[in-house]
């Protein structure tokens, strides 16, 4: 998978750069989402589920720490944010390595919190905000 870019304008323009993302994506893979507080990950994500043709709604997991979702075109997906974790030792608690070895997709939130727990074939995403308030989106390809 070669690296890829995704400029999005604005709110309206996530669900191209959704559409754009899963041309190159693969389901059952790990994906890292990187980025600062309000670069829009959870945005991202809820709109990649609403793609994937989810009957939930996509919302932070950030107290719940894993959300769920069933989808049509991908089948189960696991959207996990870790930014409430202290350690890898939690994150390790929680069961994050049998989400990542269930063969479903797992868009992961803040993955700096778990990385020794991350595959090695894990997909990181970065999004950051431009000066004029764009995001970029950055998928790189597996480590």
């Amino acid at each position: 998978m070669k690296p890829i870019e995704i400029e999005i304008g604005s709110r309206e323009g996530l669900a191209d750069a959704a559409r754009r993302f899963l041309e190159v994506a693969r389901p059952g893979a790990v994906y890292a989402f990187r980025g600062a507080m309000g670069a829009g990950k959870t945005t991202f994500i809820a709109e990649l589920c609403r793609r994937l043709e989810s009957a939930d709604e996509a919302s932070s997991p950030t107290f719940s720490i894993v959300n769920v979702y069933d989808t049509e075109r991908w089948g189960r997906v696991y959207h996990l944010d870790c930014y409430r974790l202290e350690s890898e030792e939690e994150g390790y608690d929680i069961g994050v390595e049998d989400y990542f070895a269930s063969g479903c997709a797992c868009f992961v939130e803040w993955p700096e919190k778990i990385e020794g727990l991350l595959p090695e074939e894990t997909v990181d995403v970065e999004l950051s905000v431009l000066p004029d308030g764009r995001r970029l989106l950055r998928m790189e390809a597996p480590r």
